[in-house]
């Protein structure tokens, strides 16, 4: 059972296996495009499954990596490959997001993501090897890849339209910025005036512990899946014509009697 609930299932999780082929995956995709790192495409998911609707593959694939994965996997078997291994992290994500779990237990947390992890070596290596300056690796904090792939996710979602945001509502304007602005502190530089400035948003006199942040983000995000999932678009409804008479004429047009035509089958 996930902590703070002794009826809801725990969500289903990836195998190692998955998770290497996911990370082998995002890795050739960043051969293309380097900001396609696993941390950037997980976040990237995670945001695209907060949403109402499900397109399929080739709807959102396009959104992710523009013509990254049709440049990484030309060859037939390894695209769909690639696809699988893309679609099963998709898969959990989706189920760590579950609408029905997420109000049945509101204070666990299901999300568990991929986050990227930094150390002084690590950015040492920045330094060293990527040319990156001395601020710019210290701004190499965990979740920092994750959370600017779920920007990310969120701009291109608003974008296609794939999500539609009520306008003109207070009230949903400031739960927006405070969804935002969990996920912004992640990436903004520690000790700027903007990261100051989000913690005074949160009523806090210093920035939070990281750990505080990586946990804050995830329940936004489980925060917004439920509120998406109410406000999001519908299905538009069917219309059904009531059929014509059987002496009346086709509706095909051929001139005959509807029960001699089309209605001879019905």
């Amino acid at each position: 059972m996930i902590p703070g609930s002794s009826t809801v299932p725990p969500p289903r999780r990836n195998s190692e296996a998955e998770f290497d082929a996911f990370a082998d995956a995002c890795m050739r995709l960043a051969g293309f495009d380097h900001a396609l790192t696993p941390y950037h495409v997980d976040g990237w998911l995670t945001a695209f499954a907060c949403g109402p609707v499900r397109p399929a593959a080739d709807t959102w694939l396009p959104l992710l990596a523009g013509d990254a994965f049709d440049r990484a996997f030309a060859d037939p078997p390894d695209r769909a490959q690639a696809l699988v291994a893309l679609q099963k992290r998709l898969d959990v994500l989706h189920d760590e997001l579950d609408a029905e779990a997420l109000l049945a237990a509101p204070d666990a947390l299901r999300l568990d993501p991929y986050f990227d992890e930094w150390d002084d070596e690590d950015r040492q290596r920045l330094v060293d090897e990527d040319g990156l300056s001395v601020p710019e690796a210290a701004a190499m904090q965990p979740g920092v890849l994750w959370a600017g792939g779920v920007l990310a996710g969120l701009q291109a979602m608003l974008s296609s339209a794939l999500w539609r945001l009520p306008e003109g509502d207070d009230d949903f304007d400031e739960f927006w910025s405070n969804i935002v602005g969990d996920i912004e502190a992640l990436v903004v530089e520690p000790g700027s005036d903007h990261e100051r400035a989000l913690a005074e948003v949160r009523g806090a006199q210093a920035p939070l512990p990281r750990d505080a942040l990586l946990t804050d983000a995830c329940f936004a995000l489980q925060d917004l899946r439920v509120f998406l999932l109410d406000h999001g678009p519908r299905p538009e409804q069917r219309r059904v014509e009531a059929p014509p008479g059987r002496n009346d004429p086709c509706p095909c047009g051929s001139g005959r009697k509807y029960k001699k035509c089309h209605g001879a089958a019905a």
